[in-house]
């Protein structure tokens, strides 16, 4: 509901699809041991006649050698965006990831932090850190369930373009996507995943804040 909160940045409402597949595989046994593996797709149905205009992947695994449960974390994410007019579409720049995770509990609560070093491609490459914490929390006897992460990283300024020339210094960015779910059944359950955003959109200093209405499916 993009443009009902904010019309001015958003020329239209549209639905978002979302694929997540997570698996928790450590046996403890091999001398590689596999940790996490998580991949993340989103599509949105920006474009005209509602076609996708927007795709995002991410894909990570952990892994360790060790006896101690911190894991090597290995990340890649890239994308695409297609606009009207579409001479002005883009590429969401590849991004290279290497960072140190974290799993720990508090409570009924599950954390995950990560602490990686960012390696962003453009022609004036960007080196940086980003540091990223996954939640999760059961509810009324997981009847519903409080869920999410939020990352927090800078940039270059000055990618060696002829739009950022003449630009210096870092930006700091933040995302985050808290999510609240009632289950219905096993499978289906209803709530939000609220989308929050600061420079990632927009090099304004504005900070967004976007809910959803969503349908989840587990398979």
């Amino acid at each position: 509901m993009r443009h009902t909160i904010d019309p001015k940045r958003n020329p239209k409402n549209f639905p978002t699809l979302y694929f997540e597949y997570f698996k928790t595989l450590d046996t403890g046994r091999a001398f590689i041991k596999p940790g996490s593996f998580l991949l993340k797709t989103q599509a949105d149905f920006t474009g005209d006649k509602d076609n996708i205009g927007k795709y995002y992947m991410q894909v990570s695994q952990e892994f360790r050698f060790w006896r101690p449960k911190v894991f090597l974390d290995l990340q890649y994410s890239g994308g695409l965006g297609i606009t009207t007019p579409k001479q002005y579409s883009y590429y969401i720049v590849n991004t290279y990831s290497a960072g140190i995770s974290y799993p720990f509990k508090i409570g009924q609560s599950y954390l995950s932090a990560i602490l990686f070093y960012k390696y962003v491609p453009y022609p004036k490459p960007s080196n940086d850190f980003l540091y990223t914490m996954y939640f999760y929390r059961g509810l009324f006897n997981y009847k519903a369930e409080f869920a999410g992460d939020f990352s927090i990283w800078t940039e270059n300024r000055n990618h060696g373009d002829d739009a950022t020339a003449g630009l210096s210094g870092k930006r700091f960015y933040f995302f985050a996507e808290p999510q609240v779910w009632y289950n219905l059944s096993k499978r289906w359950a209803v709530g939000s995943k609220v989308n929050m955003f600061y420079h990632v959109n927009t090099t304004d200093d504005v900070f967004e804040i976007y809910p959803t209405a969503a349908l989840r499916c587990k398979l």
